[in-house]
């Protein structure tokens, strides 16, 4: 084989691997794609493998076929009872036409402006439509499955199947938050006030109440001990009464020592005077009688 020959066998062997190259192309697991002709769909590649096409004059294009994240951007919307909160969201999807996906959005990036565009849209719609409470509490499920089937709805003209939306995080505007943390407090200090209002209210019936018991006792007390009192006066005059009929001169010879004892008592008392008078009848008889004078 001389040189020539040889050459143009090399030459052939590159154009055949050149041709090969451009006529075979691989969809990987996971994966799907769309042949394109001159830059018009020509068909659609599901299955993974080694597949075949027009060298030259087409030319591949792929798409996942697995499920794909979305972040939404942050966003202010105002609630029902309007309250503005910054919503932030994500949802899940599939690209299940991939012709349709081509011809509509092209590609990943258009596709999520699409998506960006459809998903605040349906949440500020949703969300003007409740409270903020039932943002915040489990009512917000429902609230999420209602607007990922509108944008299901809705992304379906662009060859995508929305499985779910969410919402990651709700948070108030910082001066929201500011201005409800001072209408918080002010709530918080008046229902203080009312609760120290209401205890000395309840702090004075009590004391009242005790004071009203207090006097009640006192006068029962007083009512009982000069019943008592007058009792035991009443006893010891029927006591008395009996001595002084038992005997009645001992008994006012020692009632009169009792008034001495009372009227000359402690050590320094002193009389200055003769012992007359019904006093002293005792200092001059064991009887009490006055004495009597002898004639000279």
């Amino acid at each position: 084989m001389n040189r020539p020959i040889a050459i143009a066998a090399v030459v052939v062997l590159v154009a055949l691997a050149l041709v090969a190259g451009s006529a075979l192309f691989t969809v990987q697991e996971g994966r799907q794609a769309i042949v394109l002709r001159f830059g018009n769909p020509v068909r659609v590649v599901v299955e993974p493998g080694l597949k075949f096409k027009t060298p030259f004059i087409e030319n591949v294009i792929y798409f996942d076929k697995r499920v794909l994240d979305f972040d939404a951007e942050r966003a202010e919307m105002a609630t029902a009872d309007q309250k503005q909160v910054e919503v932030d969201a994500f949802a899940r999807y599939r690209i299940v036409d991939p012709l349709r996906f081509y011809q509509t959005v092209t590609n990943d990036r258009v596709a999520n402006q699409r998506l960006a565009s459809i998903i605040g849209t349906n949440l500020r719609t949703a969300i003007a439509e409740v409270p903020l409470v039932q943002v915040l509490t489990e009512e917000r499920a429902r609230l999420m499955q209602r607007i990922a089937e509108t944008v299901n709805v809705e992304a379906k003209t662009f060859g995508i199947n929305v499985i779910d939306v969410r919402i990651k995080r709700v948070d108030l505007p910082e001066e929201n938050s500011e201005a409800i943390f001072r209408r918080m407090q002010s709530q918080r200090e008046q229902e203080a006030r009312k609760i120290r209002a209401e205890g000395a209210k309840e702090s004075l019936g009590i004391r009242a109440e005790a004071d009203k018991r207090v006097r009640v006792i006192l006068a029962d007390a007083q009512k009982q001990s000069q019943i008592l009192r007058g009792q035991g006066e009443s006893e010891a005059t029927r006591i008395y009464n009996e001595a002084y009929t038992q005997d009645p001169t001992f008994f006012d010879f020692f009632r009169s020592l009792q008034a001495m004892n009372r009227g000359l008592s402690g050590d320094s008392t002193r009389y200055v005077g003769p012992p007359d008078g019904d006093f002293f009848r005792f200092f001059g008889t064991m009887s009490g009688a006055p004495e009597l004078k002898r004639a000279p």
